[in-house]
Order: structure tokens, then sequence, then C-alpha cells
């Protein structure tokens, strides 16, 4: 699959890092520095803009090392890019740690999956079938 791309950043254009890699990094476009107090969050601009074909999505994720490592996470995780999209990238990051993170430019920041997707038509009706589940919520499937 191919899906155009403006690079309007100082940087490369995402990558996957090995050939199994589900995500791309992508990384902060910033003039200064940000720093992300305890809790605080901020929309980190990426300079990146890009054309999905219908029926596909770009889901931005958070980087599982700077979750565990920094509690820097995506705050909408999965945040979605519509193919019908066409601004700038930005990631909703969140500081959950007790420490001022700072985000440098050219800082990976969180990693995009493309995925495809169905949408859904809706058929009301008066039932639903039956199942050993039922209306069993959280938890109910056992440990």
């Amino acid at each position: 699959m191919t899906v155009k791309i403006i690079n309007n950043s100082k940087h490369q254009l995402p990558t996957y890092e090995t050939s199994a890699s589900a995500g791309m990094d992508l990384r902060a476009n910033v003039e200064k520095p940000i720093t992300l107090k305890p809790l605080e969050r901020a929309i980190i601009k990426t300079g990146l803009f890009i054309a999905l074909p219908n029926g596909y999505e770009a889901q931005v994720r958070p980087r599982s090392g700077l979750a565990a490592k920094k509690g820097i996470t995506v705050l909408n995780a999965p945040g979605t890019i519509d193919a019908d999209y066409r601004g700038e990238i930005g990631v909703i990051l969140v500081n959950l740690s007790n420490e001022n993170f700072i985000v440098n430019d050219g800082e990976r920041i969180a990693q995009l999956v493309i995925a495809q997707y169905t949408q859904a038509k809706w058929e009301e009706v008066e039932f639903l079938e039956e199942t050993k589940r039922g209306k069993g919520g959280f938890g109910s499937t056992g440990v």
C-alpha cells in the first residue's frame, strides 16, 4: 500500500524499525523544547500531512518505552486519523509521571499504525440472539 505524505518537518519520514513492526515512529517537530509538567497535556505537531485511501485509518499510539520509563502516553490512545483528514498530524501527549518531561525536536513521541476498517450499517431489531455470556459485563469471563 502506498500513502501520499507531505513532510514539512526537519526530520526523516516515519519508518518501520524492524521488518515485522506494525507501527512507525512519529517525531516531534517543535521550534523549542516543550516541558510537560506532571498531569499536563499538549498537542505536539509532527510536520506530517497524509492522504489515506478510503477504508483505512492511521492510529496514533503510545510508544511503550516512553510509557514504561517516563510515564508519557497518548491521551486519546489510539487517536484516529480518518482517510479524509488533510491537516497536520498532531499527537496529544500527557505526562502521567511525577516529574517534568521535556519534548525535544526530533524525539520519537508516538507510533503510527495504518489499519483497514469497515463502516457498519445499523439494523434495528427488537431482540438480540442469546449467547452463553449473555449480559455478563466486566470480569464476567473469569480471571
